[in-house]
């Protein structure tokens, strides 16, 4: 249920009302999702196009004056306005053509005022006001404090959560739990079980290849390349050269500016200046695990958990059954760190082999905090340092993998692949 948002230049299926968690996650998964006939992950896609083309978008422009008809979240970058909207969606079950008129039409308007747009806004007005006034401004109620994917709030107890099985969900902020090791421990068993804190510092640079496996049965296929230099230069890029009309996916981090670039959006390119920067920092930083300790600060280490891999659609269970992920029940050490802005990341550690198995960071958002999951997967011995090369991502839109068939360390990296996108060729189509 959106404010004010923009979809991908694709056809959608038909919307579905949903109104508990088990049909939200049939409507996010595969009416939202399984449309998108280009390669989605929280690094590539945004969820919600915007309103004007890439070339007229200011890089530093904030929510109102790069979408229209903003009301209530005005002056926000404009990554964190797209991770409200993916907020709402998972909040309310919704997709886009359930507050948005036309969605998944070509006579969409996006900026047309609704009832449900009207209603999402004295919401938003509502939940402010809460946490003004009961908790000093924190933001300690959102939308899936209530809504937990009904478009209307469950407000009796049923008997099955009453006698059933426990809710496990883990807080977004832990603290350090009694009878715990230091956060140090943990950390430098992950160091040691990767290739040892002597070998990780030759680490410097290294170029990834692999495959994009989709999700649902769609978006697969992809060329992938990942690239790094130390100490936290990143990019990431999903090519398909057989199907050029489909476009590239890139994400670029340099050090200091984070871009991306999303095939078939309105708004096809955009600079990261909120949450998704200080992301982009963190995951460009992680890839060289060297330097773990250092990258978030005010550790703690929570309870033992069990972690498994994420639920998928039939249609990529079937297809995509061989891809090789994290496992199901696998017991893990959970350590949290604070980053930079407010933004928290909670890590999961095999307790078996102490690899990194999941990272799951927590943006910010004027309604909510955004979650992003990384699932790391597939180890290998790369010169004497394990890398995984089975990579998912997850964010509150979709999720995408990546399947990877070679890694080369300390090979040369041309530094402009870290800098914004380069325009593309215009493919035979645009010539038309």
């Amino acid at each position: 249920m959106g404010i004010v948002a923009s979809q991908v230049d694709i056809q959608w299926l038909p919307s579905v009302i949903t109104m508990n968690r088990k049909t939200m996650k049939h409507c996010s998964k595969e009416g939202f999702l399984m449309v998108t006939v280009v390669v989605a992950s929280w690094l590539f896609a945004t969820p919600f196009a915007a309103a004007q083309p890439a070339s007229h978008v200011n890089p530093k422009s904030t929510s109102d004056q790069v979408f229209k008809n903003v009301q209530v979240l005005k002056g926000i970058p404009v990554d964190d306005f797209l991770g409200t909207m993916g907020i709402m969606c998972a909040a309310l079950g919704f997709d886009c053509s359930e507050c948005h008129t036309g969605a998944g039409t070509e006579k969409v308007d996006w900026a047309a005022d609704n009832p449900r747009k009207l209603i999402a806004r004295r919401m938003v007005q509502m939940m402010t006001t809460i946490n003004r006034d009961n908790f000093n401004g924190r933001q300690m109620v959102t939308c899936w404090s209530c809504h937990r994917g009904r478009d209307r709030p469950l407000t009796t107890p049923t008997m099955e959560n009453m006698y059933g099985p426990a809710a496990l969900d883990m807080d977004d902020v832990l603290v350090q739990a009694p009878g715990q090791p230091p956060a140090e421990k943990i950390l430098n068993q992950y160091i040691q079980a990767v290739g040892g804190a002597e070998r990780l510092t030759t680490m410097k640079s290294y170029v990834a290849t692999g495959t994009s496996v989709g999700f649902g049965g769609f978006g697969k296929g992809g060329q992938v390349e990942m690239a790094g230099k130390f100490p936290d230069q990143r990019v990431t890029s999903i090519l398909f050269p057989k199907e050029p009309e489909r476009g590239n996916s890139i994400r670029t981090f340099d050090g200091h500016e984070a871009w991306l670039r999303t095939p078939l959006t309105v708004l096809s390119e955009y600079q990261l200046t909120g949450g998704e920067l200080d992301g982009a920092k963190l995951d460009a930083a992680l890839s060289f695990p060297a330097q773990i300790k250092n990258v978030l600060t005010d550790w703690r280490v929570s309870m033992p958990t069990t972690i498994s891999d994420l639920p998928a659609p039939d249609s990529q269970a079937v297809e995509e059954n061989k891809a090789v992920g994290i496992g199901k029940d696998r017991l893990v050490n959970v350590v949290q760190g604070r980053g930079p802005n407010g933004m928290w990341a909670t890590l999961y550690f095999d307790q078996q082999s102490g690899l990194l198995l999941r990272l799951v960071r927590y943006g910010n958002s004027p309604i909510g905090r955004v979650p992003t999951e990384i699932d790391y997967s597939d180890y290998r011995d790369v010169d004497g340092i394990k890398m995984p090369f089975h990579i998912l991502f997850a964010w509150l839109g979709g999720r995408d993998e990546f399947q990877l068939n070679q890694i080369q360390l300390n090979v040369p990296v041309d530094a402009r692949k870290f800098s914004r996108p380069r325009p593309e060729k215009p493919t035979e189509h645009e010539h038309h």
